[in-house]
């Protein structure tokens, strides 16, 4: 393997690897045994977390053993893996890209400092509920602590074709793929907003209300709350709440930012992806779509939401 495209390599891997990923989250739904585990309050685990992270992990460590990868559902067990869960696959259309320059000829310091970000089912709550369609496999690529690339594929997604399953990959100095984005107006008087569909409260609603949104989406799911803004259906996805953590954002910010748009913490700050950071995103989600200016999002946000999100 090239090292000048291992980037590109590790995201062609990855868009496989999701599509198995989702394949197994579907089969355990349709068993209809889903081995939920509660790990905490309102954090559930299901056997399809389980097996899609057991898939996942063990693909990509056999294809990159030097990358290291970091998975929500912590250690997993990747010995007696199914045969058809371990793929060795690259996506051979997305590898006819060209490989930005900043990618080629990585130093030993840039390919050491790589992280792969998985959520193998970020919307489990949603997935135990029936709201399916919010589920979604995330993939990020972090090099030098900065989300750079990413995979959000939709099990669950119906195309006109019949077939179920959809995979988006993005990464930045390339764009964006697997489907067709569309930037919504910002000159409409209208200002959609996406946020949390069951994990609100009071510094979540002080933010929300600030904003004056003339719509509110509560969908599940940071993967599915980004798409609404990809495919032009909201301006910005605000969420005032230390709930979630790097890999429900790694790729999804990466997958935006590569289309022109912006993820970041309520401060504007960026989260850093390096392997020994802290996993939880402590100042909240604001991300917003192309056409919108961020800054003006984030000025938005009260002073005192801020200060109790510092505290």
């Amino acid at each position: 393997m090239a090292q000048t495209s291992l980037v590109m390599h590790i995201l062609a891997a990855s868009i496989q690897v999701a599509n198995r990923a989702g394949f197994i989250i579907r089969d355990v739904m349709s068993k209809g045994e889903l081995g939920i585990v509660e790990k905490s309050k309102n954090d559930l685990q299901t056997e399809a977390d389980r097996s899609a992270q057991r898939s996942i992990i063990a693909s990509l460590s056999h294809q990159f053993p030097q990358i290291k990868i970091i998975g929500e559902e912590g250690q997993s067990n990747l010995s007696d893996i199914p045969s058809d869960w371990l793929i060795s696959d690259q996506d051979v259309e997305f590898l006819k890209n060209s490989c930005p320059n900043k990618y080629q000829n990585l130093t030993d310091e840039q390919t050491s400092s790589i992280v792969v970000w998985v959520d193998p089912l970020d919307g489990t709550n949603e997935y135990t509920q029936g709201f399916l369609e919010h589920v979604t496999v995330l993939i990020g690529l972090s090099m030098n602590e900065e989300a750079i690339g990413g995979v959000i594929h939709q099990p669950y997604y119906k195309r006109d074709s019949g077939e179920i399953g959809r995979t988006i990959w993005g990464l930045k100095g390339l764009g964006v793929g697997g489907f067709e984005p569309i930037d919504i107006a910002n000159d409409d008087g209208k200002f959609v907003v996406t946020t949390t569909r069951s994990h609100s409260n009071e510094v979540v609603r002080s933010a929300l209300d600030a904003l004056k949104p003339t719509e509110i989406l509560r969908v599940g799911g940071a993967g599915y709350k980004v798409l609404q803004l990809l495919e032009g259906k909201a301006h910005a996805y605000v969420f005032a709440s230390p709930g979630c953590k790097k890999w429900d954002t790694c790729a999804p910010e990466a997958v935006l930012e590569a289309h022109g748009g912006k993820l970041t913490d309520i401060l504007g700050n960026h989260y850093l992806y390096g392997a020994n950071v802290s996993h939880p995103n402590k100042m909240g989600v604001i991300a917003s779509a192309k056409s919108v200016n961020h800054q003006n999002v984030i000025d938005l946000i009260p002073d005192n939401v801020k200060d109790t999100m510092r505290s």
